[in-house]
């Protein structure tokens, strides 16, 4: 589990006890039982998100990782794959818009052996979805759709955060993208990765207002453009 944070105070802490009460419930449940190990990596973050988590640095099952300043989500990533140990690795945000009780439904192709790689769509399934921001929607499909015609893929929602990644699969591959361009990226890399297979499963989605704390913006989906076309065209 590889969690990316930045100036998360206000969620940090519940979303760190959902995720473990997460491992407890169903860790041990499924056919296949799994540990849960939590890489946290602070990226720069300005208000209490560093103290927080110096605070569960201490615990047996969290790693955390410090950034001296804000580099990115891509990067925040790209040091919590190199920290994580574990055989199967899952991306959480620290936010609360993904809801840690679906990992069974993420992780279950991986562990009954289908897939490679698991994606959590928000826009399949019958899960809850908060209403927003519909420029917000449209543009994800805008932007899924051109992966797709690049990658040959049919994913519905190739910016979701809930990616999961058999571990042989990422120590294959190197990221580059320092910011949301790590979605596009990681998808492209992942398409070219031979025999490769992919699943994906429908999710519920509790979306924020950028007044919550939401920070992508326009900026980011013009290089996710620029991220699609360099690394699904350079040789």
């Amino acid at each position: 589990m590889v969690i990316p944070v930045f100036n998360e105070e206000r969620t940090l802490l519940e979303l760190v006890e959902r995720v473990r009460r997460a491992g407890r419930t169903h860790g041990a449940s499924g056919a296949v039982p799994w540990e849960l190990e939590l890489v946290l990596v602070d990226d720069g973050s300005s208000d209490r998100s560093r103290e927080l988590l110096r605070g569960l640095d201490a615990d047996a099952d969290t790693r955390v990782v410090f950034h001296a300043a804000n580099q990115g989500k891509g990067a925040a990533l790209r040091t919590g794959f190199r920290e994580a140990t574990g055989d199967v690795i899952l991306v959480q945000d620290a936010d609360l818009e993904y809801d840690p009780d679906e990992y069974p439904i993420l992780l279950e192709p991986i562990l009954d052996g289908r897939a490679d790689v698991v994606y959590g769509s928000r826009f399949v399934g019958d899960r809850p979805h908060r209403v927003l921001y519909y420029w917000h929607r449209l543009a994800n499909q805008v932007l899924t759709t051109a992966s797709n015609m690049l990658t040959n893929l049919n994913l519905t929602d190739m910016e979701t955060c809930y990616k999961v990644f058999r571990r042989e699969i990422l120590d294959g591959l190197t990221i580059e993208e320092d910011r949301f361009g790590f979605e596009p990226e990681i998808t492209a890399k992942v398409a070219r990765v031979p025999g490769v297979r992919i699943y994906e499963v429908g999710i519920g989605y509790s979306g924020r207002t950028y007044e919550e704390g939401k920070k992508i913006g326009f900026k980011d989906g013009v290089r996710a453009v620029y991220a699609i076309l360099k690394y699904n065209l350079r040789p």
